[in-house]
């Protein structure tokens, strides 16, 4: 345990972020706020602070810390160390497929198409 830890080595030994430069990043690029106040990757962790991050896709997660470590170690180490108080994720609807189906069916076995099959082809606006 430590007294001082850097915001981005926080984030990256909770193991928020895959490396301490992308937990930099995020943080430099807004992503990353203490109390709703844009911070920098510098700031000094203090035990009982919350974080909000956000990630792609809408998903918020807000980070409450409970010790300090500085150094990534494994998942259960981690998780003693901050408390998740994020809202649980909302399933995202999906889309339809943007792509049709096939409406040339070729016979299994039938080999290569011919010229006669590509002109066709070209036709229904394939290729």
């Amino acid at each position: 345990m430590t007294n001082s830890v850097r915001l981005d080595s926080y984030l990256w030994a909770i193991r928020m972020y895959k490396s301490r430069s992308m937990a930099s990043d995020a943080i430099k690029s807004n992503k990353v706020k203490l109390n709703d106040v844009v911070i920098k990757p510098a700031h000094l962790v203090k035990i009982g602070e919350r974080y909000t991050l956000s990630f792609p896709q809408g998903v918020k997660k807000i980070v409450e810390v409970t010790g300090l470590i500085d150094k990534r170690q494994s998942y259960e180490i981690a998780l003693k160390n901050y408390i998740d108080h994020s809202p649980p994720i909302e399933k995202i609807q999906t889309l339809d497929d943007v792509f049709f189906n096939v409406n040339i069916k070729r016979d299994k076995g039938a080999g290569r198409p011919t010229k006669k099959d590509k002109r066709d082809m070209t036709d229904f606006g394939w290729e």
